[in-house]
């Protein structure tokens, strides 16, 4: 499978972005463009998901971006991996949940290159560190379908400001806390781009 590999060095604009990857999608369904894996930062911004619920909403003043993308709240900022993706389903096995599954793999060996050892949860989609009866989220996961193109994506936290997450409830997940790679401790992330470009295009060329 061909696929564009793009990694933006500045951060990136979140409501740009979903008008780049939207008509990416219409190109990939049309069959003018490639699949794409794109790496991006974003300042700091809030969105909300197709199922978000404003009583999950703990500061009301903050501004919230709504998108098409499954999941709930979620914080994207400074210091986080956001990795965008558009996979055609059509060329591909058409079941989400495998999908998932792939993703939430690739995910646990991007991690494990930097011997994180990190799991999936299937009551509480994302990928997990810690023991699980007190388990912190380290990457989310929010995707959307269309036509059996899949896109949007996930990102992980290298350097979040976790304080960011106290105006919402992260993915609508109660009772269960938010953590990085600085905040366990792991300061020597060079070369995680090509890391993450490596194991995801292991995981679905």
């Amino acid at each position: 499978m061909n696929f564009e590999v793009k990694i933006s060095k500045k951060p990136i604009d979140y409501k740009k972005s979903m008008q780049f990857l939207e008509k990416r999608v219409q190109d990939v369904t049309a069959g003018k463009k490639s699949e794409l894996l794109w790496i991006v930062e974003h300042k700091s911004v809030y969105t909300g998901g197709i199922r978000s619920d404003n009583s999950e909403l703990i500061n009301k003043k903050v501004k919230v971006i709504k998108t098409n993308r499954g999941g709930k709240y979620t914080y994207h900022g400074p210091g986080q991996k956001i990795v965008y993706f558009v996979l055609n389903l059509n060329n591909r096995e058409k079941d989400v949940r495998k999908l998932i599954n792939k993703i939430e793999t690739c995910i646990i060996n991007i991690l494990s290159d930097f011997e994180i050892k990190s799991y999936a949860d299937r009551k509480n989609i994302g990928i997990w560190v810690g023991k699980k009866n007190n388990s912190e989220k380290i990457a989310a996961i929010g995707i959307k379908v269309k036509k059996w193109i899949a896109y949007h994506g996930f990102s992980i936290n290298i350097s979040t400001d976790l304080t960011k997450y106290d105006a919402i409830i992260p993915c609508g997940i109660k009772n269960k806390g938010i953590t990085s790679f600085k905040k366990i401790g792991i300061s020597k992330v060079k070369g995680i781009n090509n890391i993450i470009v490596k194991n995801f295009l292991n995981t679905f060329r």
